[in-house]
C-alpha cells in the first residue's frame, strides 16, 4: 500500500516476512529502496521485494549500503552507522555546517538527537572495535576507530543525495 507523509509522498511496498525467532510480521521498503536495488546499485539481478526474505540477498542489501554510506561519508564509522539507521540526510546536518567546530566522535554520538540513532551508532561502533580487538587478537582503540566528526571537508566530492 502507499502511505502519504507530510507535504511528500512517500509511496511504500508492504510484504510479509519471516524473522530469526520464526515471528511473521509486515516490512516496509520505500520507493527510493526499491529503485536503487532495481537498478542493481547492490549488484541483484531480477530482484522482487519477496527476496528480501532470503539471507543472502538482505546480506548484500545491507553491506552494499553500508559501503555507499561509508564511502558518502569519507570512511566515518560513526556518520555512516548513522546514515545507516536514520537515512543520510539526518547526520549531513547533524555534522555541522561549514565552520563548526569538529569534535570527538565520542561526544557527537552523544549529541545524535534521535535517541535510536544515538544508541545504535554507539552499539555498532563498541561491537566494532570488540570484534577487531577478537579478530586480531590485540587491543583496540574505540577512540582512535571513531575518530572526529565536523562539516564536510569542502575539497570532498558532493554527497550522493541519491542514496535511499
Amino acid at each position: 500500500g502507499g502511505q502519504r507523509h507530510g507535504a511528500a509522498e512517500v509511496v511504500e511496498h508492504e510484504f510479509e516476512v519471516t524473522g530469526a525467532d520464526g515471528d511473521v510480521g509486515v516490512a516496509v521498503i520505500d520507493v527510493g529502496w526499491l529503485e536503487a536495488i532495481e537498478a542493481n546499485l547492490f549488484g541483484l539481478d531480477g530482484f522482487k521485494p519477496a527476496d528480501i526474505n532470503d539471507r543472502d540477498t538482505n546480506i548484500a542489501i545491507g553491506t552494499g549500503y553500508l559501503k555507499l554510506v561509508l564511502d558518502d561519508f569519507g570512511g566515518s564509522m560513526p556518520l555512516a552507522a548513522a546514515a545507516y539507521n536514520a537515512g543520510p540526510s539526518r547526520p549531513r546536518n547533524w555534522r555541522g555546517q561549514s565552520g563548526a567546530a569538529t569534535v570527538e566522535a565520542a561526544i557527537w554520538a552523544e549529541n545524535v538527537p534521535f535517541a535510536e540513532t544515538r544508541d545504535y551508532v554507539k552499539k555498532v561502533l563498541a561491537n566494532t572495535t570488540a570484534y577487531a580487538a577478537l579478530i586480531t587478537g590485540k587491543p583496540q582503540s574505540l577512540k582512535a576507530r571513531l575518530g572526529a566528526v565536523g562539516p564536510r571537508d569542502t575539497q570532498a566530492p558532493a554527497s550522493n543525495t541519491e542514496l535511499p
